[in-house]
């Protein structure tokens, strides 16, 4: 039976004793008295709180006690000596047992509620995935259900529509909003050839894509099982709590004992008091909301990591990053772009351009595609080529127009002439860690074009809101010191590891660990077991491609800037947490007093009722405690524009 139900039958059983309490000063109570009391009382025993009990008798036979143990003995307490009282005509008081498990179930009712409203991060990320897709089918594009596509379909993508699963644009262009899986406010523009997220929206144009992610295997899906385990998991301080409950129970059934003693045998009270302030300490110093200060809070957290586009896989995470003094970053494809990009051309640009594009057109080197995609960008047209000849390790020749040319390293230009302001330029740009390209036409050298895995544009600020953050940045690459030098010295590193195999990423990570605890950035595939040596590894979001299970947090929109994002979120996160259990505790211990009857001779005491209510409002305040965790400001490094 579901906790709304049982507690409705609760409340609408306990209002009749409810009228009675009201009456009672009247010198009235209700039809049948004690016995319809026990009536109504016994039914909410049995249906409404039946599930303490057996909670509790389920812990108690492994030799554990837990929070749902001080329920059931306080209800029960309150309702076997109301029982007995009846029969031996004294005062009863089976609404106490009555309320409480009321109070109770209002609470839990509440929990769920809210815990639900914190987790629906999940559930707005399964509605948005498309329901249909117009697929290619016999020369013809028809609407199938979205189970029905497959890798290798071709899909159909009209202006306004969703874009059904992951793949690669085929054939047209468009700007698609991402911003509901990467975090991405501004739309991207997509090409020939570019990736495309599944439930990720189309904007203005008509394009063909080839499926290549379906079912579970797209973005969305992997986002969705990451939240889903992150929020099923524990933090290790959790392991705290679960240990402070266990000794807490008994110490609490031990106040209780010695409080009704107290009262009892020292005081003089009659049984039924000393049993009121007994019961009331029972029920008061529940640990609901020491249990649900962990939880909650980690529910909450990561599904707002989830609308940033940070994935936090599990608690640990959240702990870990609180201590972490070093960050180490691979640098191909996490600092850098991970492809070679033109960065500068000395000389007439379009001839340059024009001479290189027109020769290494036939060439399959990455520093050719460099050249070809600038050319393709500056709208450089190649011509054609004759005589065209590969020269190992050197470069290509060729004739274009009648005269001979080439495109090489100095060795091939070593028998061209140079001037001496390119000379100089071409030694300024080595010394940048850029590798120099020669273009020549007739024996004589007409220009230099440079070309560099160029930091990401946000590479800079990322490093710089990290050291801001107090943290130690560092390079760990198997690229060679001079190029790994210049790349940190731009972006701002503050220590280089260079000439590093990728076997051995994870014994340098593990010797930064002597100094204090590390986070290692990489792109969760290569760098996989540094990732795993880490105590954070965080993992950059390669297009359509997150890599699952390296590291314990993924990057989804794959920008360097996340990185402090994500230590902010998981740091905000990690002290709610501590917040949440700190209240719940101090409640506990300044609740018990009370309840014991400590401040009673200033007029100041607490029925089981009111203990079972008030505990029911601790546990809803540690709950909203949790809730509010995303609306608080997240106090992240990285500049705003």
């Amino acid at each position: 039976m579901s906790i709304n139900k049982r507690f409705w039958i609760s409340l609408v059983l306990s209002l009749p004793m409810l009228v009675g309490m009201i009456l009672m000063p009247f010198g009235r109570t209700i039809p049948g008295g004690a016995w319809t009391q026990l009536g109504l009382t016994t039914i909410i025993m049995l249906v409404a709180a039946r599930p303490f009990w057996q909670s509790a008798w389920a812990s108690f036979k492994k030799h554990h006690a837990n929070m749902d143990t001080l329920v059931a003995i306080g209800t029960l307490t309150a309702y076997v000596y109301s029982i007995y009282a009846m029969l031996t005509a004294q005062p009863v008081f089976f609404e106490s047992a009555a309320f409480v498990t009321t109070f109770v179930l209002l609470g839990q009712v509440f929990e769920e509620r809210m815990r639900n409203n914190a987790s629906n991060a999940v559930e707005k990320l399964v509605d948005l995935q498309a329901k249909e897709a117009e697929v290619l089918r016999d020369g013809h594009f028809v609407r199938v259900p979205l189970a029905e596509v497959v890798a290798g379909d071709t899909v159909r993508v009209k202006p306004g529509q969703k874009i059904p699963v992951d793949g690669v644009i085929l054939e047209g262009t468009s700007t698609v909003d991402e911003s509901m899986v990467t975090g991405e406010s501004m739309p991207v523009t997509k090409h020939v050839d570019d990736a495309v997220i599944g439930s990720t929206m189309n904007s203005n144009g008509t394009f063909l894509f080839r499926a290549n992610k379906v079912g579970d295997d797209t973005m969305l899906a992997q986002i969705v099982e990451l939240v889903k385990k992150a929020q099923n998991s524990h933090a290790p301080i959790q392991k705290l709590t679960d240990k402070v409950s266990d000794i807490f129970v008994p110490v609490v059934l031990s106040l209780s004992i010695l409080t009704f003693l107290v009262w009892y045998v020292f005081l003089g009270a009659s049984v039924a008091n000393a049993l009121v302030f007994a019961v009331a300490v029972v029920v008061i110093a529940c640990p609901c909301a020491l249990g649900l200060a962990t939880p909650t809070a980690l529910m909450v957290g990561t599904g707002r990591g989830a609308k940033m586009g940070i994935l936090i896989k599990n608690g640990e995470v959240l702990e870990a990053v609180n201590d972490v003094r070093t960050v180490v970053f691979d640098k191909t494809g996490t600092i850098t772009v991970g492809q070679p990009q033109v960065t500068d051309i000395v000389g007439d640009r379009s001839r340059v351009l024009q001479v290189a594009a027109s020769l290494e057109g036939g060439s399959e080197h990455p520093l050719a595609s460099a050249i070809l995609d600038q050319a393709q960008t500056d709208q450089v047209v190649p011509q054609t080529v004759d005589q065209f000849q590969a020269v190992e390790g050197q470069g290509v020749t060729a004739t274009v127009k009648h005269q001979s040319a080439f495109v090489g390293n100095h060795k091939l230009a070593s028998q061209a002439e140079v001037t001496p302001a390119l000379a100089q330029q071409a030694a300024q740009l080595q010394r940048e860690a850029k590798t120099v390209v020669y273009v020549g036409v007739a024996d004589q050298v007409i220009g230099l074009i440079a070309i560099q895995d160029a930091p990401k544009p946000t590479s800079r600020e990322a490093i710089a809101a990290l050291k801001a953050r107090g943290l130690k940045t560092v390079m760990l690459t198997g690229d060679n010191q001079r190029v790994a030098e210049a790349v940190a010295q731009d972006v701002g590193i503050d220590r280089v590891i260079a000439d590093v195999l990728p076997s051995d990423k994870a014994d340098h990570v593990a010797a930064l660990q002597a100094d204090g605890k590390v986070a290692f950035v990489g792109d969760g595939i290569n760098d996989a077991p540094a990732l795993t040596t880490a105590d954070v590894g965080i993992a950059m979001g390669s297009g359509t491609d997150i890599a699952i299970d390296a590291g314990g947090i993924v990057l989804v929109k794959n920008d360097l800037r996340d990185v402090d994002r994500a230590l902010a979120l998981s740091r905000k996160t990690f002290n709610r947490i501590k917040l949440n259990l700190f209240w719940a505790f101090i409640y506990n211990v300044l609740g018990i007093p009370v309840a014991a009857g400590v401040f009673f001779t200033l007029g100041v005491t607490l029925s089981p009722e009111l203990a079972g209510l008030a505990m029911a409002f601790s546990s809803l305040s540690v709950v909203t405690s949790s809730v509010l965790l995303n609306r608080a400001k997240i106090q992240s490094h990285v500049s705003v524009a």
